[in-house]
């Protein structure tokens, strides 16, 4: 397995204020966990830990930290926290390791090969298991865990408990717990054509609508020709008195 160099001073003072001059000296404030040592203060160089990084490249390494007196520490990367507006570096936590002891580390998955139901039945990957746990010693570290989907068909999973074994390595998540599985690709198209369906009828819906109020214009317009002939019945019944009427008297001479 190979191992990665990082140089490290011991960190003066603990807490916010602290943290922050480091920062702005370009130091990341870092701290080392040990099974048999208590906790470690530290500072790393901003600059020469992406460097480190960028060597890795998502790879389950081993580190070894050089102090400032000489001394050496053997250890992996237990989290990294950043930024989340700047992205830029604000805390390391290191575990400290032994050569001859077993240790528990996450290591990425690596999917590898083709799948028969990518490739023949038009199905699609999906990744659901991105880091597994496993026990092993120092020496026996993997850079990732590969799974090799070649003969997945869709509607199937690789579960843990189906995973090709790897020399001196424990996988400790549930056996039945699914690393890939190969589905069906999402239903993407009918939705748009259904879209357009229903644009296409809202217009006829419209104009059936607009049909409506013509109808009621003509009901309108009933009214108005009762309207008319009204007011000439009525007239008649007040003529009809009228013509009842007793004639008026001669005027006196």
């Amino acid at each position: 397995m190979k191992k990665y160099q990082l140089t490290v001073t011991t960190r003066e003072g603990t807490g916010r204020s602290a943290s922050r001059r480091l920062r702005k000296a370009e130091k990341i404030p870092a701290i080392l966990y040990g099974k048999h040592t208590k906790p470690e203060t530290l500072a790393v160089a901003a600059p020469e830990f992406v460097k480190l990084l960028k060597q890795i490249s998502g790879r389950a390494a081993l580190i070894e930290l050089k102090r400032d007196a000489g001394a050496t520490a053997l250890s992996f990367l237990q989290e990294v926290q950043r930024d989340p507006i700047t992205d830029k570096y604000l805390h390391l936590d290191l575990q400290e390791v032994k050569e001859n002891e077993k240790m528990i580390i996450s290591v990425n998955v690596r999917v590898v090969g083709e799948a028969y139901g990518v490739k023949t039945e038009g199905g699609v990957l999906d990744t659901a298991t991105k880091r597994l746990r496993i026990r092993t010693l120092p020496k026996d570290l993997p850079e990732f865990i590969e799974v090799d989907v070649t003969e997945l068909k869709m509607g199937e999973a690789l579960h843990v408990s189906g995973l090709k074994p790897v020399a001196g390595v424990e996988f400790l998540d549930a056996p039945g717990q699914p690393v890939v599985l190969c589905v069906a690709p999402p239903e993407e198209e009918a939705a748009p054509v259904a879209a357009v369906a229903a644009e296409g009828a809202a217009p006829a819906a419209g104009a059936a609508g607009a049909a409506a109020p013509a109808a009621g214009a003509a009901g309108a317009a009933a009214p108005a020709a009762g309207a008319a002939a009204a007011p000439a019945k009525g007239d008649a019944k007040a003529a009809a008195p009228a013509a009842g009427a007793k004639p008026a008297a001669p005027a006196k001479k």
